[in-house]
């Protein structure tokens, strides 16, 4: 079924024709709501608080609002002119008010990927301060915190963070304006903003759609080949007789950026059942090459698996760029710490599905940084939702969905 190909049709279609226009609130409550994040659950609760009439300012550290739309997901998956920004324009012509860069950075702390990623500007509001100026705060920061991988070498030049790599190349691609036609010559300070994999013996450690846009991009810079490692065994082709339906299908899948390494050399970059023991590097520090070991998963007598290497697998990679891509671990801790909310086991801001309100009075939360690392659809959802009930909480009732 074609769901999403007809949809993105219609709406497409209604921006040509120019049927979409902004439709801002004919009245306003004179409520002032604070959205601190500006992904998929910041932006969802942002549209519909404003449709109810509230006065909605999202606060974004980076320098371009979108959260992961804008600089996780690769431009050559969804577009961030003709997109994103295309829904961001139409929202602040409906009147909600974006603060970017350093007047969008709540908290103040450095950005986790790096030097030069917030712009400097006006200071942003404190914790005390927002919480004293807007009549309601929803958190939608997201699960940001990367799982590292702290073996030895690991503070050799080359390893970067996943969500650094992709972030900085859509920047340099934006910022040199060069989303199509010839990208990398003018692509602002090279490809990636710094980290280029032209020529480069990349791996790629970890995988997901996020290891896949690592690997998609590494190939648009000309990198010389791609590896990518897989701790867990190659799934089945069908389902397994522990994976019936309706449960998520675990089984191989090829992504685009697997066929487009396949294409270009020949063969799966995937490399299954590998453990990472160890980054080498030159007497300069620089990257040359990953220790592993291959590894097996047997269950012991209470049926749980346990992992065991493989003696005598022992194999060294060349590698020159490695990218880190083995998920979130959570929401960074800056904000709950400054505002006092209640955490779960698992370090996400404690607040109950479909209420989402916190510990903390007239604070919400929406998206990963409450459930965890998940998927855009559910992002959207639980920012709507968390704008339906902070309507409720504002006036007592609400007629948002």
């Amino acid at each position: 079924v074609t769901i999403k190909n007809i949809e993105c049709a219609i709406i497409d279609k209604a921006f040509e024709q120019g049927w979409i226009v902004p439709c801002p609130p004919q009245t306003r409550t004179g409520k002032r709501v604070a959205i601190i994040g500006s992904g998929p659950a910041g932006l969802a609760a942002a549209d519909q608080l404003n449709k109810a009439g509230h006065a909605v300012t999202v606060f974004e550290r980076a320098d371009r609002v979108g959260g992961l739309m804008m600089y996780g997901v690769p431009n050559m998956k969804a577009d961030k002119e003709g997109i994103v920004q295309r829904r961001v324009d139409l929202m602040a012509k409906e009147g909600v008010v974006f603060k970017t860069g350093a007047a969008g950075n709540i908290g103040g702390k450095p950005h986790p990927l790096g030097e030069g990623l917030i712009v400097p500007g006006e200071a942003p509001p404190t914790a005390a301060e927002m919480m004293a100026g807007f009549d309601a705060v929803c958190v939608a920061t997201g699960a940001t915190v990367a799982r590292d991988m702290p073996i030895p070498g690991r503070e050799l030049k080359g390893i970067h963070l996943a969500m650094e790599f992709l972030h900085r190349n859509t920047k340099a691609l934006l910022d040199g304006g060069a989303v199509g036609g010839d990208w990398r010559g003018k692509a602002a300070g090279g490809a990636g903003g710094g980290i280029d994999a032209k020529g480069k013996n990349v791996i790629v450690i970890g995988g997901g759609d996020t290891g896949n846009d690592c690997i998609g991009t590494s190939m648009r810079h000309g990198a010389k080949s791609v590896v990518n490692f897989e701790l867990l065994p190659r799934p089945p082709a069908g389902r397994a007789g522990d994976n019936p339906w309706p449960q998520w299908p675990r089984i191989y899948r090829v992504d685009y950026g697997h066929k487009e390494v396949e294409a270009a050399h020949g063969k799966d970059p995937r490399e299954f059942l590998v453990s990472s023991k160890r980054f080498v590097g030159d007497a300069a520090g620089n990257l040359t090459g990953i220790d592993t070991v291959r590894v097996e998963w047997t269950k012991d007598d209470k049926g749980a698996f346990v992992m065991k290497e493989v003696p005598g697998s022992e194999h060294t990679f060349p590698c020159d760029l490695a990218f880190l891509s083995m998920g979130f671990v959570g929401p960074e801790k800056t904000l709950i710490e400054q505002l006092g909310l209640a955490a779960d086991p698992r370090g996400n801001i404690a607040a109950d599905f479909g209420a989402h309100a916190t510990s903390v009075g007239k604070v919400f939360a929406a998206g990963d940084c409450r459930r965890g690392q998940s998927l855009v659809v559910w992002a959207i959802r639980e920012g709507r939702e968390a704008a339906r009930e902070i309507d409720r909480f504002l006036m007592g009732s609400t007629l948002l969905p």
